[in-house]
């Protein structure tokens, strides 16, 4: 997934640089490739009229300043989201135009003041802004730049009339990038949109993500207890059965840290889930990349070993926890500090040379 004039791993801006700015904004955006990104990762959800917006979740309660606007009190609703009640602001509740006027919050801002600092100065943008400042940014420092897509909740999306396979086959060209090239990446935890994808045509590479438990909701809804799980995934032969369909896994940082337990051995008729080295051997043995999610530099995120003094915003041994996940030999990183990305990937390739 890589031309030769890019560094491995691909450093992906985590929703842009939320770790510095509001997440999803145009400023986290600009700030990723400004600290040295070779990628950065959008959440696409959608609006009533069939607009791809930027946002972690189709519920934007905790993403921007919806819930303090009386004008949209009356659209506080509940529904189901993948199996499980939530209650609050949806995106396909809202057109376009609407969401146009809302502003972004920082989602960890009680962790990230300085983050949070910016809440309330940028607006929500759409999926064909950030084209447009992918392009701007690859002219500015002359080397190919990356889109990583996350397809949000796709299977709800669907089932309500706003497939988000079509409307980013419509989005890709109306920004002038086709049916998509190397320079896409796209990835979702449903299965289901990832084939859909490919069966439009749309070139680029096809990850899946695997959440840590549980099961995708696209195939409980086809399934039901029976839907296989995240875990069945990235066993050896879950890996094996993947190759050909996708191109490559993303799994959260936890199963690359604490060690390369999980042999892949039958235990009680079913094969571990494998970790570590062993999870990236073996589905680089199947052809796969791997991606992990998502390095944080804060002691709230880092296991026990890594972390800090006793503060949960304090920083504590990122440099050690982002290194032992990059001699794992992963193929692309996400994270919200991209400068740090970018120095724990000089570190590792000094370590090496």
């Amino acid at each position: 997934m890589s031309d030769a004039r890019t560094p491995k791993p691909l450093v992906i801006g985590h929703r842009g640089a939320p770790g510095y700015r509001p997440e999803h904004t145009r400023s986290a955006y600009e700030l990723a490739f400004a600290l040295g990104a070779d990628a950065v990762e959008p959440d696409l959800v959608a609006t009533r009229d069939g607009v791809l917006v930027l946002r972690h979740e189709n519920e934007i309660s905790g993403t921007t300043d919806v819930a303090s606007r009386p004008e949209f009190a009356g659209r506080r609703t509940t529904r189901e989201i993948d199996g499980s009640p939530l209650t609050g602001w949806f995106t396909e509740d809202f057109t376009w135009g609407e969401l146009a006027t809302l502003r972004a919050t920082e989602r960890l801002g009680a962790l990230r003041h300085a983050s949070a600092s910016f809440d309330g100065r940028y607006p929500v943008i759409r999926l064909r802004d950030l084209f447009a400042i992918i392009d701007r940014a690859a002219d500015e420092r002359g080397r190919m730049l990356r889109m990583v897509a996350e397809f949000k909740h796709a299977s709800h999306f669907a089932s309500i009339g706003l497939p988000l396979d079509e409307l980013f086959a419509a989005e890709l060209r109306g920004a002038g990038w086709g049916v998509g090239d190397e320079r896409l990446i796209m990835e979702a935890f449903e299965p289901t949109l990832l084939d859909e994808l490919g069966a439009r045509g749309i070139r680029g590479a096809r990850v899946l993500l695997v959440e840590g438990s549980g099961a995708p909701a696209d195939l409980v809804r086809s399934a039901g207890a029976s839907a296989p799980s995240y875990d069945s995934f990235v066993t050896a032969a879950g890996l094996r059965s993947l190759a050909g369909r996708f191109d490559g896994v993303s799994v959260g940082v936890g199963r690359l840290l604490g060690g390369d337990t999980g042999s892949g051995a039958p235990a009680g008729g079913q094969e571990s889930p494998l970790r570590g080295a062993r999870l990236v051997n073996a589905a680089h043995e199947s052809g796969l990349d791997v991606f992990t999610w998502t390095l944080r530099p804060e002691n709230r995120f880092l296991p026990a070993a890594y972390r800090r003094g006793k503060g949960k915003a304090a920083w504590g041994d990122w440099t050690g926890a982002f290194g032992d996940v990059l001699a794992t030999g992963v193929d692309g990183v996400f994270v919200d500090h991209p400068d740090l990305g970018v120095e724990a990937r000089a570190l590792a390739t000094e370590s090496r040379g």
